[in-house]
């Protein structure tokens, strides 16, 4: 039998025709948290602001999913390491579902979790489901969940049977229900670099990002709507269940050009947060394995990595819907340069900038909040909340 690994590669970081100027619109500048917890984490990826106030943390390398209580400093564990129920090994994402639940994004175990109001561990399913030989893989690793508990996710698998390579990917909604999903949005696919070794019996394909390339963004808010940002023309628009709603006004911006504190900037991003995914199918036997974060330790250098001249318009990991409505886009900057975020509302229309200070990473959003950690130099992180609506 045919025996093939795929290994891809994530690193889940234009013409101008400028309408809509950036400079013109009022900035908000965050400097001082509304509060911070003292405890320090391994790698904050996921957030998940509970209706009293306290705060899910999904520590990955720390191998722990922690409640936090920014009122009393309080942290309590919640679940075990290991596979069996109410365990997990590299806790990521964390999603609100109805009933107050949360769906938590086990990557060791390749599964999503449910976790009911009283934080107790309900029933799991599978990130990965089919055959990769035959195409029909899905691989729904959750970027957002609106109020009726359905997930939205971005079609994986950039190879077709034939070998060439899609440049885009679907926009998935996964109704558990009905158990069927739905094309919401297409989107641009940033560029690849394509590594092939074995033979036809045993062949292992390598796909990597090519370093900061232009991609479309995208984020899902509470009653369904999706933000798409394009990278092509830098702009937003809106999508509902049919189809693309509100289309804005193309953003003038500055390219930033590559220096190598920017190379060295995205080698520091990849090595923190950088998702690998392999997918093994053998004697028609599939294995899947998810992972965050292979750290800078032999990793790729700037050296040996094709660069572009300028960096692209944004970020396309950095896009967030916030729990109010608005769509949060952070834009390239150079690296000494603060935290920057555009902020567009329903219509589409950039409405403001807010500035953090650097070396900070947006991780969530609550009730009028945004969650942000901060590194020091260990690279240890501390969950700071800042309060953004009065």
């Amino acid at each position: 039998m045919r025996n093939c690994i795929i290994v891809a590669t994530a690193f889940l970081l234009a013409g101008l025709c400028a309408v809509e100027a950036s400079a013109q619109v009022p900035e908000l500048r965050l400097t001082r948290p509304d509060a911070t917890f003292p405890q320090e984490f391994g790698f904050v990826r996921g957030v998940r602001e509970l209706p009293d106030g306290r705060v899910l943390v999904a520590d990955g390398p720390g191998q722990a999913l922690v409640l936090v209580d920014f009122s009393t400093g309080a942290a309590d564990t919640i679940g075990r390491e290991g596979r069996g129920p109410g365990e997990y090994l590299q806790p990521d994402g964390l999603w609100p579902m109805p009933g107050d639940s949360t769906l938590l994004v086990d990557l060791g175990n390749g599964r999503l979790s449910m976790i009911g109001p009283d934080l107790a561990f309900g029933r799991t399913a599978r990130i990965a489901e089919g055959d990769p030989m035959t195409g029909q893989l899905s691989i729904r690793l959750p970027r957002g969940t609106d109020s009726s508990g359905r997930l939205y996710y971005e079609a994986m698998g950039r190879m077709r049977l034939d070998g060439s390579l899609r440049d885009s990917a679907a926009v998935l909604r996964w109704d558990p229900v009905r158990e069927v999903d739905d094309t919401v949005a297409m989107v641009m696919l940033d560029e690849l670099v394509v590594q092939r070794s074995g033979g036809p019996d045993n062949e292992s394909v390598d796909m990597r990002q090519k370093p900061m390339s232009p991609r479309d963004g995208w984020a899902v808010s509470v009653d369904g709507w999706i933000g798409v940002v394009r990278a092509s023309e830098y702009h937003v628009e809106w999508y509902g269940s049919m189809g693309p709603i509100v289309v804005g006004t193309a953003v003038e911006y500055d390219p930033v050009r590559v220096r190598d504190p920017e190379k060295e900037a995205y080698l520091e991003e990849m090595g923190r947060g950088g998702l690998m995914i392999s997918v093994e199918a053998e004697n028609g036997q599939m294995r899947t394995n998810f992972r965050r974060g292979p750290g800078r330790r032999g990793g790729p250098t700037a050296d040996g990595l094709e660069w572009p001249d300028v960096m692209p318009p944004f970020q396309s990991s950095g896009v967030f819907a916030t729990p109010w409505g608005e769509l949060w886009v952070q834009r390239s900057v150079a690296a000494d340069v603060d935290l920057t975020f555009d902020v567009f509302d329903r219509s589409a229309r950039l409405l403001k900038q807010v500035m953090l200070p650097q070396d900070r990473r947006v991780v969530g959003f609550g009730d009028g909040t945004v969650y942000v950690v901060s590194m020091d130099e260990f690279d240890l992180n501390r969950l700071e909340r800042y309060r953004v609506v009065p």
